[in-house]
Parts: structure tokens; sequence; C-alpha cells
């Protein structure tokens, strides 16, 4: 059987009949994704894989109680489950969030560019520390909708949904992040290339 051929939903069926590789293949699917997003939210590597391990034993706890009833949407359930485990951290921790750098994991090096020179690389390397730091300058909530759209990748609508937000505050918030990345940008004459 080609368990990568089948959906999520018929990954999460297989699961439940005893098929554990079915969870396997859910889990690489989805993981990078998942754990990108709670990285990028905690900012310590350690935290975010407790905070990752969490939400999968988590998941794995409503799957085999019947309680999953997505209807197909098995990441935006499963970012959900991250962010709110991410929040509930930071309550108990009382911190906020901040995107930054790290030695341990960067977003960065998993994205694919084909052959880059080693000036094309620093140049890339300098422009993303530069944009991490506006990012880390943003306030929570704009600072939220930038990492859930740009580093996770998730839709505006996905976006409202998980922050609880309406389409309209979530694309504002955007809107507004945009705007204070701009005149930080001006203000402290930052060159972006």
């Amino acid at each position: 059987m080609d368990i990568k051929s089948h959906t999520d939903q018929a990954l999460i069926t297989l699961y439940l009949s005893g098929e554990d590789r079915a969870f396997e293949e859910l889990l690489g699917r989805h993981q990078q994704k998942i754990y990108t997003s709670i990285y990028l939210f905690t900012k310590d590597h350690s935290q975010a894989e407790d905070i990752f391990q969490e939400v999968f034993i988590k998941i794995i706890d409503t799957l085999r109680k019947g309680k999953y009833n997505h209807e197909g949407k098995f990441l935006q359930w499963a970012m959900r489950i991250s962010y709110n485990m991410c929040v509930d951290s930071f309550r108990r921790n009382k911190r906020r969030p901040i995107v930054g750098q790290t030695e341990t994991f960067d977003i960065f090096d998993v994205l694919q560019s084909p052959e880059r020179n080693a000036e094309d690389e620093m140049i890339r390397s300098q422009t993303h520390d530069k944009v991490r730091h506006l990012v880390d300058s943003l306030p929570p909530e704009q600072r939220e909708v930038v990492i859930l759209r740009h580093y996770a990748d998730m839709s505006f609508k996905e976006i409202a949904k998980l922050t609880r937000v309406s389409i309209n505050t979530a694309l504002g918030r955007m809107r507004y992040a945009l705007i204070n990345m701009r005149k930080m940008v001006d203000e402290k004459q930052i060159a972006l290339r």
C-alpha cells in the first residue's frame, strides 16, 4: 500500500484502524510547517520542541478519542492547536513572542535557492537579519500576522480563524505592519539590498 498518495483524512482513518505508518506519514507531511510556526513564536529551540511534542500528543489523544471532526482540514486544525499551546506557554511564562535569529535553527536554512555564490549568500543573510529585526520591532498583533502569513505560509482566512479576529482585522494588521516596517526602513535608512 502506498501511504504517501493518501489524503490527510485517509491517513487519519488508516491510523485509527491500527496503521501506525499512516500517522508517521501525516506527521512527516506537516511537521516542518508546524514546528517552524511554533519556533517563530517561541524563539527558543528547546521550548519549540517541547510544544511541538505536546501538540502531537494532543493530536493523537484527540484522534484516538474520536473527537476529530475537521472535515479534511488537518493542517489548519493542527496549526490552531500549536498556536493555542504557544499562547498558553507565553501566559505561563509571562513573556511575549519575538522573532529573531538563533544559532540552532533558522527558517531561511530550509528555503531552497538555485545556485548561490558567496556574495549573494552574504547579502541574503544580512537582508534576512535586517527583516527579522524589523519584524521583532512590530507591535505583537502585527508581528503575529507577519509570522503566520510569511513564515507559516497561512492564508488570511486561516490567520483570522486562528487568531479569532475578522479577515479585515488580519488584513489591517498586515497592512499596518508593512507601513510600520517601511517607516522604520526610511527613518533608520536601512538598505535591504
